[in-house]
């Protein structure tokens, strides 16, 4: 059985939406075992048990959310040297282009050596103002469909070795 760990920190539920989607995914695969985790509740060991990994954060202020920053703070020197070559896949809510987030877990994802195996998916919901930005957000099925892809397209690389 091989474990696909997602972790992921959401405020206003929509890249929580993202990750539990691309759960779903992963688990159409019966060979693995997609492990859902808030980020706060993420440790070094749940990152060095897992044979591959979704990150998924929002983007606050053009960068990573500050509770998936505190993920990678408590984790990295544990699981470093450990978990080269692994693969991983991004999925970013943003308000409006997501890049920088993005860029800031490759290079975690790099000083790891870990091993990207998709671009980062970027859902966009366009949130502007004050009042957007802080509204609860719902995404779109299509989108939606496309982080159950991601999860799927993971499970499924994990189980015929090709990651």
């Amino acid at each position: 059985m091989r474990t696909l760990l997602i972790v992921f920190h959401s405020t206003t539920g929509g890249t929580r939406q993202m990750a539990k989607a691309a759960a779903r995914g992963a688990g159409s695969e019966a060979e693995v075992q997609p492990r859902l985790l808030r980020a706060p509740e993420a440790g070094p060991e749940d990152v060095l048990r897992a044979d591959g990994y979704i990150f998924a954060t929002p983007e606050n202020l053009a960068a990573i959310a500050g509770l998936m920053k505190d993920f990678f703070d408590r984790t990295y020197y544990a699981a470093l040297e450990r978990i080269n070559g692994r693969p991983y896949a991004t999925l970013i809510c943003a308000g409006s282009d997501g890049r920088n987030a993005a860029r800031q877990i490759e290079r975690i994802a790099t000083g790891w050596r870990l091993r990207p195996v998709a671009d980062p998916l970027i859902i966009c919901t366009n949130a502007q103002t004050p009042e957007a930005i802080l509204a609860p957000k719902v995404i779109g099925p299509d989108d939606l469909q496309r982080c159950e892809d991601l999860g799927a397209a993971m499970a499924a690389g994990l189980v015929m070795g090709i990651f």
